[in-house]
């Protein structure tokens, strides 16, 4: 099996739709979910999955090229509970990780999401013991994944893995060959409603070759150590090709003490859709990307109201890609 990279065209984009604790400020929610999709649907198409309790709240506010679909929902978090999708012999499939809730809150509508999406598109479905999410790894498409031991060695996801029995795992599932370990995710990811370090606020392949590192060049804010300490091990670092990487450094937003990330960008059919924060460096990073990833038109969504539960674009957001030749 091998997981394509991010900017592998896509045949659409899978989301899901606010719920549940996500909708202590209703209002706030539906805008945020619905600028990334309505965004997102100008570019590639969007498949929406709604619980029945909120079919009335997705048709106020989606536009309607999305398409809806009706599941039971306890979460919105496509990137984490959704299938990674990967293609198999030529032919597409989906990894479906054992989901937990981030190790801290059973979310068992949530773990059948992924086999129900599978489902529906017909592919074949690689059920893993293994618990994990789509926002703890990042690939090259090239042998290359990037993920973090809080995450994948956290006892109450995987209690008593190694790390070679979780190498072994993501090898199995994403053909993978080399694995490069940071040790732990932004300092705010840890309380209230956080993934315990995912990898896609930290670092973020642009192609193969290159990374982007998210950094805080201020010395007094909270996550300036994670960042150095990430930037020199992936500069001392080399691919599955054996390629030493060239590191770009992202700054994050000026904020003190929150988990605001512009590596939480997604990469959709001919756009960066990335997170804004209302930060002077929200134009910084919009031309960065753009001289990054030239032919793609560089859009954002306010991302704050997004974070504040928990994530950002990135982890609402999943790709399915699309095999050679077919539309």
């Amino acid at each position: 099996m091998f997981m394509p990279p991010e900017w592998h065209p896509h045949r659409r984009t899978w989301m899901s739709w606010p719920v549940g604790y996500v909708l202590q400020t209703p209002e706030e929610s539906y805008r945020a979910w619905s600028r990334v999709a309505n965004t997102l649907v100008r570019f590639e198409p969007v498949t929406m999955l709604v619980d029945p309790s909120e079919r009335d709240s997705a048709a106020v506010w989606l536009d309607p090229r999305v398409e809806v679909v009706e599941r039971p929902l306890d979460d919105c978090w496509m990137r984490d509970n959704g299938p990674t999708f990967v293609f198999d012999r030529g032919r597409l499939a989906g990894v479906d990780w054992t989901f937990n809730g981030w190790g801290w809150a059973p979310h068992e509508k949530d773990d059948l999401v992924a086999g129900f999406i599978l489902e529906r598109e017909g592919v074949a479905r690689h059920r893993t013991a293994m618990v994990g999410e789509g926002g703890g790894i990042h690939v090259d498409g090239e042998g290359t994944v990037i993920v973090t031991e809080t995450v994948q060695l956290d006892p109450r996801r995987n209690p008593g893995w190694t790390r070679a029995d979780a190498e072994a795992e993501l090898r199995a599932l994403l053909g993978v060959e080399k694995v490069i370990w940071l040790p732990r995710g932004l300092s705010a990811d840890y309380g209230g409603y956080g993934t315990g370090g995912h990898v896609d606020l930290l670092a973020s392949f642009v192609r193969p070759g290159l990374v982007l590192c998210h950094v805080q060049p201020d010395p007094g804010h909270p996550d300036h150590e994670i960042g150095r300490e990430n930037l020199a091990i992936l500069r001392s670092a080399t691919d599955a090709k054996g390629r030493p990487l060239e590191v770009v450094e992202l700054p994050g937003p000026s904020v003190e003490g929150s988990d605001y990330s512009y590596i939480n960008h997604y990469l959709a059919n001919g756009l960066v859709l990335m997170c804004s924060f209302d930060d002077p460096r929200d134009a910084e990073t919009a031309e960065l990307l753009g001289k990054l990833f030239p032919g793609r038109a560089v859009e954002s969504v306010d991302a704050r109201a997004i974070f504040a539960l928990g994530g950002g674009i990135h982890c609402i957001t999943q790709q399915q890609p699309v095999i050679d030749g077919q539309q």
